[in-house]
Order: structure tokens, then sequence, then C-alpha cells
């Protein structure tokens, strides 16, 4: 199989062109190539494919196997991919993903894409729909007990579910004691992703990420919306943030208008090589 390691904010996923010919078995092959130890290396297994909806269509893969609805760093990697690699010659493209079509702008330097801006959608908050089962409507500043510890919740799904905390340094935060457990709370029927944010001031923040069967990552590009919008709800930040992650900055621009999320940041290409399977 030959791939292409890339990477967004250290967000990183193993390519591979499906666009003539279907990978099979990828929730497999993802737990192989994503080993650290084993394999190559990742967060998971993002496929390239046709789409009969939109210019492309991307089907990601977490690390344990699991398919995922949608990964905004994983989406921008797609856009540097498509273009670098002669699939398209449009600056401004449409992926199809299992959280619907996303619309993003291509950045160019010296012929190749070095930034990428998303229109990452709508926000969801409806309890049901991220899912969380709650008994409101909606999930804002409300109580969870985690490891025996009492946190301050607030949830949004970016097409994918996240729960989303503040605490008071970031940095410091002991995340494997409580990622897991967040993770696989009896509140989320379908897991969740935790962002652990920490406000520095009305547009900036530093956030870590605990995702769904990755566990620790780098970056999270639809958790860093998510807590950004969560922020927003809080009224702790304005509508255009700064975020800070473990590998790399991303900014987030909230459209109240057209209630749309935009998220801007690099996409890196790492080496190409070829697997045996």
């Amino acid at each position: 199989m030959r791939f292409t390691k890339m990477h967004g904010c250290g967000n990183d996923y193993i390519y591979v062109n499906c666009m003539e010919h279907m990978l099979e078995n990828p929730g497999e092959v993802s737990k192989i190539v994503s080993d650290r130890h084993m394999g190559i290396g990742s967060d998971g297994l993002i496929l390239i494919c046709p789409s009969k909806k939109a210019d492309f269509e991307m089907q990601m893969f977490n690390a344990d196997g699991s398919e995922g609805e949608m990964c905004g760093n994983g989406i921008r990697c797609v856009a540097k991919y498509v273009y670098d690699r002669k699939l398209t010659d449009k600056t401004q493209i449409s992926v199809d993903t299992k959280a619907g079509i996303k619309y993003l702008d291509l950045t160019l330097e010296d012929g190749k894409v070095s930034q990428v801006r998303v229109d990452m959608g709508e926000p969801i908050l409806d309890a049901a729909r991220i899912p969380v089962s709650y008994d409101k409507e909606q999930v804002i500043r409300e109580p969870i007990e985690v490891n025996g510890r009492t946190w301050e919740m607030t949830c949004v799904s970016m097409g994918n579910p996240h729960a989303v905390v503040y605490v008071p340094d970031a940095a410091s935060f002991e995340i494997e004691k409580y990622g897991p457990y967040f993770e696989n709370h009896k509140l989320f029927p379908k897991r969740t992703n935790t962002e652990f944010v920490q406000v520095i001031s009305r547009n900036e923040i530093n956030m870590r990420v605990w995702e769904r069967g990755a566990n620790e990552t780098l970056a999270c590009g639809t958790g860093t919306c998510a807590c950004v919008m969560a922020s927003i709800l809080n009224d702790y930040v304005d509508h255009q943030v700064l975020v800070h992650l473990r590998g790399g900055d991303l900014t987030i621009e909230y459209d109240e208008k057209t209630n749309h999320i935009f998220m801007t940041g690099p996409a890196t290409t790492v080496f190409d090589g070829e697997i045996d399977l």
C-alpha cells in the first residue's frame, strides 16, 4: 500500500489515494499503520475517495480502527494532498464527510498549499444530536462526575461529539488521569472527545484534547471549533480566537449571521512511503 504521512498542527494521519481503487478493511489497516512502535505511527488513517456530491470524499478511521465522522486537521491535509498532487487545480474545493460537505479555501506558497480555511458548518448544541444523555435540551456549564471529581462541562458537536471543560493550567493538567473516563462516561452513548481549556483572554486560549479512539493528540480541528463555541456560550471569548494546541496554533472564527464556524491552519506533508500489509 502506497501512502503519504501528513499532519495538521501535529495531528498526524496516514493518507491513501483511493480515487481509483478502494482500500479493503480500512479499520483494520488503520490499527496496523497507526501503531507507533510496530507500524508507521499516526493518529489514524484517512482515505481520499471520489464523490458524486463534492469534489472529493474523505473517510477517516481512528487509531483503534473505529470510523470517525470528521477531522478538521485531516481535511486540511486532504486539501493539500489533492492540490499538490494535481488531482485538482482549484483553490476552492468541497469535500464530502460523514458530517456533511465541507468547503475549503486554499492558500498557496510557491505553488503548494500552506494554509487552508475550512467552513466547518453549524455547531450542534442539541443534546440528543451530539449525542449526550442529559435531561436538558442543551448542555452548557452542567455538572458531570468523572473519576471522583465534579466538573462543569459544555457539550458541542461539530459532526462528532465534544465535551469541553475548563482548567487553570492546560500545560500541567493530568490529562491521562481523566481523559479515558470522560471518553467512556455513561452520558456519552457514542463516547466523546474531551477538550481541557485554559482561557488566556477574550481572543486567546490554550487547549489539550483527549480524542475518542486515539487518546491524547497534539491537535484536534473539530475540538478546537467546539471549544471556541463552548467558550462563546460561556461568555469567555469573542468571535475570533487564536487557539494554542500542543502541535501548533489554529484560528477559529464564529459568524453569528450564518451560525457557521471557520477554521484556518496549516497542512504539512511529512513523507511518502509503501508498506506491506
